[in-house]
């Protein structure tokens, strides 16, 4: 690689800022691989680098003001501030568009989420140089990932009336499976041990296809061929639970038996509201089916606090379902009011503090009556996976009953990060676990 106007081989390192959920962590390493891939080496500090990518995410309003502290940190950087090109990616070019180039003067090039399989020629041209090698159609996976993040399709046309994804993302349409299978394999092969399957709607994985699949015939796949593996699946929509993926989830040991289902609300007018179908006595039908199929399985949900129009009573029914306790993990996030979407402009929005309050109010809850159920695993025996040392030392892993990042971690007296440990549970604070 040569800068256009020397002809002398130069080093070009390229360093990564990543904001936002899981997808945009499976965005940022096929940017990275793909940089690899075109004669880049990747930097781990941005504050070294050539260039930085500041992979951002626009979902809500905080997660835009997160993504612009980031920017804004990176464009002081000294190197940065002498000649090092700051490069904005995914979220917040897709929903701004040019509006983001006029405002973000310190950014040098813009890669909205549909140009990101162009990132080395986007790098290149900011810095100025020529001559990438040329690479592989698909990019490999960069080594050293215990866990790693695997999309299998992008967009969403649910249009709910709070989510601006669709209007990001584009229109859903899911990857083709010899994709998601050349991905699952770099990935394994760099030595990840869990794939977690993500998407926008991982449910309707193949429905779009000229001949539909179901996202149970992929998993099917996928753990029949890398038998050694754990598999993970994200974000399902309540639609997408059939008995077809129940079974499928049931019937291969390597398949965690983990439903991360983003309910949002029980009431059946507030969903309508959202744009959304269900309501507190079909989730509970839903609940018990997923149960009847896979006994014991580990639930996830998100809500919301404070959609417009949320009553007294809607939000104590909420509250309410939540003292169920049918859930062993539940995020809470308050409404968040974002232009360009349909609940924009609906009446009688939420006092900010009433949904702040809200929200907190659910969260106790769900703490109440969620840690009781993570201290219930004491004594229990489960397989762990092994992923590294924490900064005091400490040697940590992950239960198939702990999704990254989220549900907290096993803490762990012997290991070597890759490897599978069989341990009891002895003792839980709050959301971590202990084994010996």
């Amino acid at each position: 690689m040569t800068r256009s106007s020397d002809a002398a081989p130069v080093a070009s390192r390229v360093a990564f800022v990543t904001l936002g959920c899981a997808k945009n962590e499976a965005d940022t390493a096929h940017m990275r691989a793909r940089l690899v891939q075109a004669g880049f080496s990747i930097e781990d500090d941005p504050a070294c680098a050539d260039a930085v990518v500041v992979n951002t995410c626009s979902f809500i309003q905080s997660a835009t003001e997160e993504s612009l502290e980031a920017i804004f940190d990176v464009a002081g950087l000294p190197n940065v501030a002498a000649g090092a090109a700051l490069i904005v990616a995914g979220c917040m070019p897709a929903r701004y568009g040019d509006d983001l180039a006029g405002e973000l003067t310190e950014a040098r090039a813009f890669v909205p989420c549909s140009r990101e399989d162009d990132i080395a020629a986007v790098v290149a041209d900011a810095l100025g140089l020529d001559g990438l090698a040329e690479g592989a159609e698909a990019p490999a996976a960069l080594p050293g990932a215990v866990s790693a993040y695997v999309k299998i399709s992008d967009g969403c046309d649910r249009f709910c009336t709070y989510c601006t994804i669709p209007y990001i993302r584009g229109r859903y349409r899911s990857f083709p499976l010899d994709d998601v299978r050349a991905d699952v394999a770099a990935q394994v092969a760099a030595g990840a041990r869990e794939i977690v399957l993500i998407a926008q709607d991982t449910g309707r994985w193949g429905a779009d296809f000229e001949e539909p699949s179901s996202l149970a015939a992929l998993v099917s796949a996928l753990a029949e061929e890398f038998t050694q593996t754990w598999f993970r699946v994200m974000y399902i929509q309540p639609e997408g639970l059939t008995d077809e993926l129940l079974d499928a989830v049931a019937g291969h040991a390597n398949v965690c038996d983990y439903f991360d289902i983003p309910l949002q609300h029980v009431d059946a007018g507030i969903l309508r509201a959202m744009n959304r179908t269900g309501s507190r006595e079909e989730f509970l039908a839903l609940v018990e089916r997923v149960l009847a199929h896979v006994p014991g399985a580990t639930l996830r949900t998100t809500l919301i606090a404070g959609f417009p129009g949320e009553t007294d009573e809607q939000f104590e029914d909420l509250c309410s379902f939540v003292e169920e306790g049918l859930f062993d993990y539940v995020g809470v996030f308050p409404y968040s009011r974002e232009e360009g979407t349909r609940a924009y402009d609906l009446p009688d929005q939420v006092d900010e503090d009433e949904k702040a309050d809200r929200a907190q109010r659910l969260r106790d809850l769900a703490d109440a009556v969620c840690c009781p159920r993570i201290a219930a695993r004491v004594g229990r025996e489960m397989d762990v996976l092994v992923e590294g040392f924490e900064e005091d030392g400490q040697l940590f892993g992950r239960a198939m009953c702990q999704a990254p990042e989220v549900d907290g971690v096993t803490y762990l007296a012997a290991g070597e990060p890759g490897e599978v440990r069989r341990v009891r549970i002895a003792d839980t604070l709050l959301y971590e676990m202990e084994g010996e």
